[in-house]
């Protein structure tokens, strides 16, 4: 049974994985680009799956499950188009990709989990059987692709704040610094009252 349990985490591992790396294919502001993208790490999950359930992989077989259960191409198509919209098309439309593609992926590798769980290899797939399933995986990869990426957003938005913060120490720093060197230059007797005033609003301008 922990043999099992083991395998099945590996499985959700290599699943999650290649779901991340989906959505980052998604983000490739190229059209059909993302779509060969993401279809080539869908095909090596399946191909990973296969190994890990000891099944042999077939990539003509594996290429048209992935065309079968991701949906119409046309549709694909007019998501991509998005990016075609001046202005926020671009990034409107690559993030609606990466969630799509994020949880495309993210059901088809539980598809496949399913079926090589229940000893079914590739001669038996049947792809009309299995496609409520895909359906009800891929509202929830959707729904896990936006957490992610949400979660993304904000541990980036931490960082940029957390940069911003050092940066106004490491300067508010160094204006101290340099304050405090022009003061003992003047107190010194080397630049006169006018040149401390002209210096200093320089410092505190830059």
């Amino acid at each position: 049974m922990s043999d099992d349990n083991n395998r099945t985490e590996n499985a959700n591992s290599i699943i999650k994985n290649h779901m991340v790396w989906s959505m980052g294919a998604g983000l490739i502001p190229v059209p059909i680009a993302d779509f060969f993208a993401v279809s080539a790490i869908q095909l090596d999950m399946i191909r990973q799956l296969c190994k890990l359930y000891d099944v042999d992989f077939k990539e003509t077989e594996g290429k048209a499950v992935i065309t079968t259960l991701t949906g119409s191409g046309l549709a694909r198509l007019g998501a991509r188009a998005i990016k075609f919209i001046p202005g926020v098309g671009t990034v409107l439309g690559g993030v609606t990709l990466a969630v799509l593609s994020g949880g495309a992926t993210y059901a088809l590798g539980e598809v496949f989990k399913k079926h090589f769980e229940t000893g079914g290899t590739f001669l038996d797939f049947d792809p009309t059987r299995l496609k409520a399933f895909y359906d009800e995986k891929f509202e929830k990869g959707k729904e896990m692709a936006k957490e992610m990426k949400e979660k993304q957003s904000k541990v980036q938005k931490m960082q940029e704040e957390a940069e911003i913060i050092e940066n106004v120490e490491r300067k508010g720093t160094s204006f101290i610094k340099e304050l405090k060197q022009l003061g003992e230059l003047k107190n010194d007797g080397v630049i006169t009252d006018e040149e401390f005033e002209i210096l200093k609003k320089k410092i505190l301008g830059s």
